[in-house]
């Protein structure tokens, strides 16, 4: 039996403005902007190449805005994602190599499993993107 993620709830204070990060910022496609009555809305975007989508909309209270921490997306070359980000508006830090203490990394470093670069959107909820070019 597959186990497939398919949605992440992003928790978000602004649905437009988070709408445009996840859309104009990053690149996501936008596949649905429901209204659910009651005032309520829903906006359910996908990364480029992903199986996996985001919903920003209502949220369980257990989730404020900004706590969601850690969900990882996967490029093959973050250096020119990182270009990407940056032609965007998106304040794209600069990527850090990890496997061993974290550090800058440097035009020589092979980034693969290695290279990653880590966002906040403007809610504060925190998203790494990880350089994997190829698989063992």
């Amino acid at each position: 039996m597959n186990w497939t993620l398919e949605v992440v709830v992003v928790p978000v204070t602004d649905i437009d403005r988070a709408r445009a990060f996840y859309e104009g910022g990053l690149g996501f496609h936008v596949d649905h902007d429901l209204q659910m009555g009651g005032g309520r809305r829903l906006v359910q975007l996908t990364p480029p190449g992903s199986g996996c989508s985001i919903v920003l909309g209502p949220q369980p209270a257990s989730m404020p805005p900004g706590s969601l921490q850690g969900v990882q997306l996967v490029v093959n070359d973050l250096r020119a994602a990182r270009e990407e980000l940056l032609a965007r508006g998106v304040d794209a830090p600069e990527i850090q190599v990890l496997g061993g203490p974290p550090r800058p990394a440097t035009p020589d470093d092979d980034l693969n499993h290695v290279g990653f670069l880590f966002l906040k959107d403007p809610d504060g909820n925190g998203w790494a993107v990880q350089q994997i070019s190829a698989r063992p």
